[in-house]
């Protein structure tokens, strides 16, 4: 009979693995993180997911410990969002660490060097999936889509020639765009029933 870990444990042990196995920072992790924790652990739903990965990305902090802590909270109050946290820093806090103190030689060796080239391409792959995936599983209502195309059109076009925007006035610009359309529809419903 397998013995059952205690759910704090097992957040703990799941967030070591991701934050141990997985390159690349937040983006990258949540591909995994949705694979772990909503496919197979059914810990949280996807639009629970859809949700925290919004709310990661608006809050201060990186997205993959802010994933864990929300995850971590749910399945075990304050400890297990403590420990979830603790698990997705530790591994890559040792890692680099132990790569800071013998960066320059590190870097060097040429196999290593060939290795990281080839971990930015699996990286950006990674964060393509974690995209693709919340495409394919989000509301396709037009009002959504038309931000997802213009955000995605206004994005290109700041990198094809390089202009400076902050992702962060897009953001605030379909937050508002978003609110101003339900504040117009609620309006709408305001007055069908007078």
């Amino acid at each position: 009979m397998k013995r059952k870990i205690p759910v704090n444990m097992e957040l703990f042990l799941t967030f070591a693995r991701i934050g141990l196995f997985t390159f690349g920072g937040g983006y990258a992790m949540l591909s995994i993180i949705e694979s772990i924790c909503v496919e197979q652990k059914n810990w949280i739903t996807h639009e629970e997911m859809m949700n925290i990965a919004v709310i990661a990305e608006s809050t201060p902090g990186p997205v993959a410990i802010n994933c864990a802590t929300y995850v971590g909270y749910k399945k075990g109050k304050l400890p297990g969002a403590v420990l979830a946290t603790l698990g997705v820093v530790i591994p890559s806090f040792v890692i680099i660490f132990a790569i800071s103190s013998f960066l320059e030689e590190f870097l060097e060796i040429t196999w290593i060097a060939h290795a990281f080239q080839g971990i930015k391409i699996a990286v950006g792959i990674l964060i393509l999936d974690a995209a693709l995936k919340m495409i394919r599983k989000m509301e396709k209502k037009p009002l959504q889509v038309g931000i997802l195309l213009v955000s995605f059109a206004v994005l290109m076009a700041v990198n094809v020639w390089k202009l400076h925007l902050s992702v962060m006035v897009l953001m605030l610009f379909a937050a508002f765009v978003s609110v101003a359309f339900f504040l117009a529809d609620k309006g709408r419903g305001k007055e069908g029933r007078a």
